[in-house]
């Protein structure tokens, strides 16, 4: 898994690589949580500053604003300045803008400092997974090291949820503030254990990725996939926040069946891929999706979470568990090694602009005449597309043992 044109890091002993893992691990963790940290605060920000759903979105899609275009970026940044010199600066600016939103009222720096925050996320997620190529050796070790860091970043969601409930409780502003500690304790420490090496710049595609049917198959169904959770996720915020006026740690409750799943499915993902394929798994999970939108569509209304609410969220867990690793995988293994380095980012972006479209445009339609019903009826379309693409990708698979 060593980048091409990169140099694995001599003279690492086990004990500095697990320091060095450490310190990754915890700064995916610290991604991961800075994406749900705000969600169950949004109705008590909109609430003290005066805003609906969609002023308040701006938050979230803010920060996948900001890391997703960000993320073309990182690869030539750190190939420039290098890995250990791009990441500390990240991790300085990510707890400075933490910071400066934690102290502001003015939504127009709350914004800001999330789309800070999420382009110093898209900085130091892809140079983190870059040090662990390069110093780690290929083999067992390489692959315990990522199966840790990414099962620290599927762990964040559901934390970020459960600590926003539990800071909401005495002000909103701790979850802007949370991070400032997190972030600083990380930075002290990869100044100690982040090794200084350089990275060669990704390889210049031109539109060959653009033309790559699989590839932009797994990006359209990776952006599907996030923009439908996450536009459901917002609206069972509000819904239960608002309409039937639970607390912020029971919101946060009420939404851990939609992402603890796949924390719990994460490490035998590769058997999953494995035994079925990549496209099978993709195609099942698009389908879980759209029925997770079309059942909470058919339910609305209902005022139950256990009845109407509860179902599509464990439908939409499951349509990660079943399609998380695979759409990944087949991002990866649809380029040549050569152009893996600009096709991942490529792929992240992808992911993250499924939530700077369907963000603002549940938010619009939550306060809209048609209120809950018409933003469920666009994420339930959205998610009939998603199913389309990946039966398209299915079919043009078919004939291939493993696809």
């Amino acid at each position: 898994m060593t980048s091409p044109g990169t140099a694995t890091v001599p003279g690492r002993s086990e004990r500095g690589g697990r320091s060095l893992l450490f310190v990754l691990s915890g700064n995916m963790l610290l991604d991961s949580i800075e994406v749900s940290l705000v969600l169950v605060a949004l109705p008590a920000i909109g609430a003290d500053l005066g805003l609906g759903p969609w002023g308040v979105q701006w938050l979230m899609s803010g920060f996948a604003l900001g890391f997703a275009v960000s993320l073309t970026l990182g690869p030539r940044t750190t190939a420039r300045w290098g890995l250990r010199r791009v990441y500390l600066i990240a991790m300085l600016v990510f707890a400075a803008a933490s910071l400066a939103g934690g102290l502001s009222t003015n939504m127009a720096v709350l914004v800001g400092s999330r789309v800070v925050k999420g382009a110093c996320a898209a900085l130091t997620a892809p140079a983190g997974l870059a040090m662990i190529g390069e110093t780690f050796p290929s083999g067992p070790r390489q692959r315990r090291a990522v199966s840790v860091y990414s099962l620290f970043g599927a762990s964040g969601f559901s934390l970020g949820l459960v600590l926003s409930g539990l800071l909401v409780a005495d002000s909103w502003r701790w979850t802007f503030l949370f991070p400032v500690p997190v972030a600083l304790a990380l930075l002290v420490a990869g100044r100690r254990v982040i090794p200084d090496v350089e990275g060669a710049p990704p390889a210049r595609p031109g539109l060959s990725l653009l033309r790559n049917g699989p590839l932009m198959r797994a990006v359209a169904g990776a952006g599907v996939l996030n923009g439908v959770y996450i536009g459901l996720l917002l609206l069972v915020t509000f819904t239960l926040s608002g309409g039937m006026g639970w607390r912020a740690w029971q919101v946060a409750l009420a939404l851990l069946p939609a992402c603890l799943p796949l924390v719990i499915s994460l490490p035998f993902a590769g058997r999953l891929v494995q035994r079925f394929g990549t496209s099978p798994l993709i195609a099942v999970g698009a389908l879980l999706a759209f029925a997770a939108q079309a059942l909470a569509l058919a339910r609305s209304g209902g005022g139950s979470y256990a009845a109407d609410l509860l179902p599509s969220l464990l439908l939409v867990g499951a349509s990660f568990v079943v399609s998380f690793a695979a759409l990944n995988m087949r991002a990866t293994q649809s380029v040549a090694p050569e152009l893996r380095r600009a096709a991942v980012p490529l792929y992240q972006t992808g992911v993250q602009l499924g939530s700077v479209v369907m963000l603002p445009l549940v938010a619009a339609l939550l306060a809209g005449p048609g209120g809950p019903r018409a933003a469920l009826l666009a994420t339930s379309v959205l998610g009939a597309a998603g199913v389309a693409v990946a039966v398209t990708g299915l079919r043009t698979r078919s004939g291939e043992a493993g696809a």
